[in-house]
């Protein structure tokens, strides 16, 4: 199944948690963080403006990008996590 985020929503991946502190210890699941990266799954049409045009996003698919902790909402499809946010939501994109 695709999902197809509409208007000026994006779908994210979330990468995947470090497992060892850069000291070397190994860190269990439950003391793992979520991640704040993830990878560009698609977007939207774009935001619409007043002039009835669509904006142009500034990350395309396929973009590493860093977002907030409480970004965007958490959605499950064919057993894979995804987070469904706003262009807005983003803070960076990591080259």
């Amino acid at each position: 199944m695709k999902i197809v985020p509409l208007n000026d929503k994006i779908v994210v991946e979330r990468l995947e948690a470090e497992d060892k502190t850069a000291g070397g210890i190994i860190l269990p699941d439950t003391a793992k963080e979520k991640p704040k990266q993830g990878k560009v799954i698609s977007l939207g049409d774009g935001k619409l403006l007043d002039d009835g045009k669509r904006g142009a996003f500034q990350v395309k698919t396929g973009d590493r990008v860093l977002f907030s902790s409480y970004a965007g909402n958490e959605v499950t499809v064919d057993g894979k996590e995804y987070l469904v946010m706003t262009e807005d939501d983003v803070l960076a994109v990591v080259d």
